[in-house]
């Protein structure tokens, strides 16, 4: 503890740093809390080293609450909003586009499988496909192919 009052400046910094990095990165910025936490933490060491905040423990534990405080209340809103600002679109992996021969036939009641990579994959699809077509996989969920037949 004692490292820590003499080196508060320092270890304010450190802290800050660690709370905002795993905000980030662990918790990929789904809560604010730490990210609050930690801005609190690196603002009253930015205000240490400045001499604007006295150097001591209860000084610093103040102002660290006070920002963190101002932070929330200043930053809430436009960090929700950014948050609900996110595209519905589904990300497209690897699988999608991938063609290949129908070796069995295809339709709404008939859902075969087809190696691929090391796996089984059932085979879906809207319209009767018969077997020989060439068929393009449009989106790929667990364990299933949905595909459509390609001219």
């Amino acid at each position: 503890m004692n490292f820590f009052t003499e080196n508060l400046a320092q270890s304010l910094l450190v802290a800050g740093l660690i709370l905002l990095v795993i905000e980030v990165v662990v918790l990929g910025f789904t809560t604010f809390f730490l990210f609050f936490a930690g801005l609190g933490a690196v603002l009253t060491s930015v205000l240490l080293y400045a001499d604007i905040v006295p150097n001591t423990t209860l000084s610093a534990l103040m102002s660290t609450g006070v920002l963190t405080l101002i932070a929330a209340l200043v930053l809430w809103r436009p960090l929700k909003s950014m948050q609900a600002n996110v595209s519905g679109k589904k990300a497209q992996g690897d699988l999608v586009g991938h063609q290949f021969i129908l070796k069995d036939r295809v339709s709404p009641t008939e859902s075969p499988t087809h190696q691929y990579s090391g796996v089984s994959w059932h085979l879906v699809s809207q319209d009767t496909i018969e077997v020989g077509t060439r068929v393009e996989v449009t989106e790929a969920q667990v364990g299933t192919f949905h595909i459509k037949a390609i001219d």
